[in-house]
């Protein structure tokens, strides 16, 4: 009895030390970025409006405008399909006109890698680029793009506040 006893509390531990199961990543913990958000920087003028999470997917619009006209746009949907593990961000960079940068079936693809509270960091599966996402307060969204190309890294931090309209 002795011997079954100690086999069970070492059976109870080890599942208490070591099989915790990862939670489900889902779109609705992305509520965080919802909302229209408005920055400058070198680039331009720049605003993302993110939907409000619903079925299966958020998505944005975004758009760079410098001296009054518009240098790009992207639209960006985060999806998770049923097969996903993670939500998977993917974009398409557009530019006036809508005209696409991108192969119509080809959108860059970024799935989630980490999510702790209110930061949700999308890398590539190449590795070379990294999109981060941070509500760093209930008015200020946090954006980090990080590319590397060649040897070098290059990061550009984007600062949004939130927009009225």
């Amino acid at each position: 009895m002795k011997f079954f006893t100690t086999m069970m509390l070492s059976f109870l531990f080890a599942l208490t030390a070591f099989g915790q199961v990862k939670q489900k990543l889902k779109i609705t913990d992305l509520d965080f970025m919802m909302g229209n958000w408005k920055t400058t920087s070198d680039w331009g003028d720049m605003e993302e409006i993110w939907s409000v999470p619903f079925g299966n997917c958020m998505m944005c619009t975004f758009r760079c405008v410098k001296d009054g006209k518009v240098v790009f746009y992207e639209f960006i949907v985060i999806e998770q399909n049923e097969n996903d593990s993670v939500p998977v961000l993917k974009l398409r960079h557009f530019n006036p006109g809508s005209i696409g940068r991108e192969d119509k079936d080809k959108p860059y693809e970024y799935p989630m890698t980490f999510l702790k509270g209110q930061r949700a960091i999308f890398e590539r599966p190449d590795k070379k680029t990294i999109i981060t996402y941070e509500r760093v307060s209930n008015d200020t969204l946090k954006s980090v793009l990080i590319q590397e190309t060649g040897e070098k890294k290059k990061t550009t931090e984007f600062i949004y506040l939130r927009s009225q309209n």
